[in-house]
């Protein structure tokens, strides 16, 4: 299944589960070509959830966050935001990012909008 199939709140097995989302939307022809870059690490990555959410179609979970510039990436361990923000849109980058914060316990230490972000992709157990 790619990440296009996937549609927050997704399923996870156990609240640790480590979830990477990407912020985008369907005009942005960044966007578009990063998709498929996403969807390679979904595999490499088996053992974490991959959402793609197009800020447009999804409105109802982004708000109130402001998606200024794409793609923006959230990485959040159980309810605990890692990372938010933009990224040059390069697999290598991403890859590297997720390696990283799979080996962190620095929590994201910027706007609890964030937070409330991943509560919203995550149903609540």
């Amino acid at each position: 299944m790619s990440t296009s199939d996937l549609v927050p709140p997704y399923q996870a097995s156990s609240p640790s589960d480590m979830l990477v989302a990407c912020l985008c939307a369907q005009w942005c022809s960044t966007c578009r070509d990063y998709q498929s870059l996403f969807d390679q690490l979904q595999t490499e990555f088996a053992s974490v959830k991959f959402v793609w959410v197009d800020i447009e179609d999804h409105a109802d979970w982004v708000d109130p966050i402001e998606v200024e510039n794409f793609p923006t990436l959230l990485i959040a361990q159980g309810e605990t935001p890692l990372f938010f923000g933009t990224l040059t849109p390069h697999i290598e980058t991403l890859r590297r990012l997720l390696q990283s914060q799979m080996q962190s316990d620095t929590p994201f230490k910027g706007d609890p909008e964030v937070r409330g972000l991943v509560s919203r992709l995550r149903p609540q157990h």
